[in-house]
């Protein structure tokens, strides 16, 4: 199977059941021409963030790593009123597209950036928080998940993107340390006690990848 065909697909699910919104199109479209890499979640996985986001009925949101604010449009529109979210961002220019595309979907006054490195800002937050998504640096997925499992409740959900690296997860050899982050990740995820937890694979218009899911006990 080829990544083309991965791509198509992607954008037949997309068209059929991700309808084209101002707002997210929108932070796409500026996070590009700012110069951001293209590293946003797809659309159909966006949407699948807001579906867990809506299904454990998440009040206190926290993501680590804004970028543009894409996800963070997907996961804050399924607060319910007086519903919060906190997203962390070590880049101040990440954070000022951040904030632009936030305003113009509406969501200004329940999205609270914090801007710098996320291992410094994590310990000052108080939690707990229903849902934690993490997709930034992955040299430091371990830490961060270790992190939002302290900041979590029972039943909250903790969501890990890019733990497949293309395949290469699986050598314990390979030099590219988001590589060797990922593998520290997943190893203490597994020795976790406190979290019920699995990974899947995922194909598409981000190529081969995958994503975990911890539900703290």
């Amino acid at each position: 199977m080829s990544d083309q065909l991965w791509a198509d697909v992607d954008s037949y699910l997309t068209d059929l059941l991700v309808p084209a919104d101002e707002a997210l199109d929108g932070a796409l479209a500026d996070s590009e021409n700012a110069g951001l890499p293209s590293i946003a979640v797809a659309p159909n996985q966006g949407k699948l963030l807001h579906l867990l986001a809506l299904a454990i009925q998440a009040r206190s949101i926290l993501e680590v790593g804004t970028l543009g604010g894409y996800s963070t449009i997907w996961l804050a529109r399924a607060l319910p009123p007086g519903g919060t979210l906190v997203t962390l961002e070590a880049k101040a220019e990440h954070a000022e597209i951040a904030r632009a595309n936030l305003t113009r979907a509406g969501l200004a006054e329940v999205v609270d950036i914090r801007v710098g490195e996320a291992l410094a800002t994590l310990p000052t937050l108080a939690g707990p928080f229903d849902l934690v998504f993490i997709d930034a640096d992955k040299e430091n997925n371990a830490e961060y998940f270790s992190w939002a499992v302290r900041l979590a409740r029972p039943g909250s959900l903790v969501i890990v993107d890019n733990v497949v690296r293309g395949g290469a997860v699986v050598r314990p050899d390979h030099d590219d340390p988001r590589v060797q982050g990922t593998r520290r990740f997943y190893e203490v995820l597994a020795a976790e006690p406190k979290v019920i937890a699995t990974a899947i694979q995922t194909v598409g218009s981000k190529g081969h990848d995958g994503l975990a899911i911890a539900l703290v006990r």
